[in-house]
């Protein structure tokens, strides 16, 4: 994974990214990650978590129809009080949108009680249709209860892998019974179910790339044991804000984490090592391997 150098002033671009998980009978929780295209822009050939920028459409769909909960219950969920009721309502909606449209997996059901015939839905997609725009045709609700807000990260200034800002809300989701996540072929051409552990360790044997943010959530992740135990920590508290700090130490990128020494927050917000070091063309804690998989 290649070091950026560029300072990025630009505003933060509003995104959402989902943590599809499941329970394994030998691996215990697992996530679904997507190897996104060589070609694409944005971590191309890394492994990711569905999701994506908020879309003007997700804005607009109506919330009072095509929505589970009210915005403003939405909105209490996300605790940013310095954003309105639109766009807490719709990060919900981009990251259920963004979920069906990288993995094929439809949180919705019918407002008439009927199946729900995800293929379909998935094929007049594919055509061209805004999954917006085909609710209020196919009568369906996005059921944004399946989500619970986990973290949110803002791109700092000095990104390490690439040359744009997000603000990028990250949830947990159950996967849905009955419905089978896979790449797209498009914008990411491999997926796997991956334990929090077995993707570190892929990492660490150059397996797989990772970008940080994907790190220190699998990190976090690892040390749950299954999805029940990783959604109800998360709905016991306000999702944390992590806003990473870069800095060159002797010619080395540093990310360091709130909780570090160089960190203006000196209290950690989540667990895992609280800095980063670029060596060799990925990012690597301290203490090695070791260090990622600790559950003190």
């Amino acid at each position: 994974m290649e070091l950026n150098t560029q300072v990025v002033t630009t505003p933060a671009r509003d995104a959402a990214t989902v943590l599809i998980l499941r329970d394994h009978a030998d691996e215990g929780l697992q996530v679904f990650m997507l190897r996104r295209h060589s070609d694409s822009s944005v971590l191309g050939g890394a492994y990711v978590f569905p999701g994506g920028k908020l879309d003007p459409a997700d804005l607009e769909l109506d919330a009072s129809v095509h929505l589970d909960q009210s915005p403003a219950v939405l909105h209490q969920q996300l605790a940013e009080p310095d954003i309105d009721l639109d766009k807490a309502s719709g990060l919900f909606v981009a990251a259920l949108r963004e979920a069906f449209e990288e993995c094929g997996v439809l949180f919705a059901q019918s407002l008439h009680q009927r199946p729900v015939d995800v293929a379909d839905v998935w094929r007049q997609m594919r055509e061209g249709f805004h999954l917006t725009d085909l609710l209020p045709v196919l009568q369906l609700q996005l059921k944004t209860q399946a989500l619970v807000p986990w973290t949110r990260w803002i791109t700092p200034f000095k990104p390490s892998v690439m040359n744009k800002r997000f603000d990028t809300r990250f949830f947990l989701a159950a996967a849905p019974q009955g419905q089978i996540a896979a790449h797209d072929n498009i914008e990411a051409t491999e997926s796997a179910w991956l334990s929090p552990r077995r993707a570190l360790e892929d990492y660490w044997a150059g397996k797989i790339d990772l970008a940080p943010p994907q790190i220190m959530s699998l990190v976090n992740l690892n040390h749950y044991d299954d999805v029940a135990q990783a959604m109800n920590t998360a709905r016991l508290r306000p999702p944390p804000t992590i806003q990473p700090e870069p800095f060159d130490d002797e010619g080395t990128r540093t990310i360091c984490y709130p909780g570090d020494v160089r960190h203006p927050l000196s209290t950690p917000v989540m667990p895992g090592p609280s800095r980063l070091r670029y060596n060799q063309g990925r990012f690597e804690p301290e203490g090695g391997l070791a260090s990622f998989l600790a559950r003190s």
